[in-house]
């Protein structure tokens, strides 16, 4: 018999015993947090946490486009949907800067904000760097609620491992994402793209410029944000 050379399995099993560690920590922690085997359930769980009604906010993010959830959301309707980042069917923004400065902030007042991460530790702690902190900013406070989803490949060992994917995986993938998919040409002039590898530049379109480490939540707070880890390859 022909043996089955696909790893899918094997990976999705790595990918449930690391998110299963992974949720207990961040339970540990004060955040809510939920394993599901794929981006479908994924998808499911995120809707059942929405009531219509809700003003929903987000920012840039691969993971959520993977898992469909605001076409989801604009399916199902009932939610007004704030999203600075929305692109046309070529990749261009479709907001100019000063809407989407303007649209940033109004998301810190949303209901709900909706959002990936660039790493989360197998001791709980969500790590994230931005360019503009807009994203980083609504997941610490402003919106009342804060459903964070996440691709199991994103679990690392520690904040250390995760300042590290950081440096060598999302920043340098994203920024010539943004210079290939949404042809902002600028990007392609950060030595991140040129090189594949993070040189700490002072390049005035740098993307890394704010970094913060989720910790846990305070008592009053339990229960605003809840992490979605899904077992399967999902972003950045």
């Amino acid at each position: 018999m022909e043996e089955d050379l696909s790893t899918r399995e094997e990976q999705t099993a790595i990918y449930e015993n690391l998110a299963k560690r992974a949720v207990e920590n961040l339970k540990r922690r004060g955040i809510e947090a939920y394993s599901v085997r794929s981006k479908e359930e994924a998808r499911s769980m995120c809707l059942g946490m929405i009531p219509k009604g809700a003003v929903i906010g987000t920012a840039d993010s691969a993971t959520l486009l993977q898992v469909g959830v605001f076409s989801a959301l604009k399916r199902r309707g009932g939610n007004e949907i704030l999203n600075p980042f929305v692109r046309d069917d070529e990749g261009h923004l479709v907001a100019g800067p000063d809407e989407r400065q303007e649209m940033m902030r109004k998301v810190l007042l949303s209901d709900i904000y909706i959002c990936g991460t660039n790493a989360v530790t197998l001791d709980g702690k969500l790590v994230n760097t931005d360019a503009h902190g807009n994203r980083v900013a609504a997941m610490i406070f402003g919106p009342k609620k804060v459903i964070i989803m996440i691709g199991a490949n994103k679990i690392v060992r520690d904040a250390d491992a995760a300042l590290k994917r950081i440096r060598e995986i999302c920043a340098p993938r994203n920024a010539v994402r943004h210079s290939i998919k949404h042809h902002r040409a600028e990007y392609s002039e950060l030595p991140c793209v040129k090189t594949g590898v993070c040189s700490d530049c002072h390049h005035p379109w740098r993307i890394c410029r704010y970094t913060t480490i989720i910790e846990g939540v305070r008592g009053a707070d339990q229960g605003r944000i809840s992490v979605i880890l899904v077992a399967e390859r999902l972003g950045i």
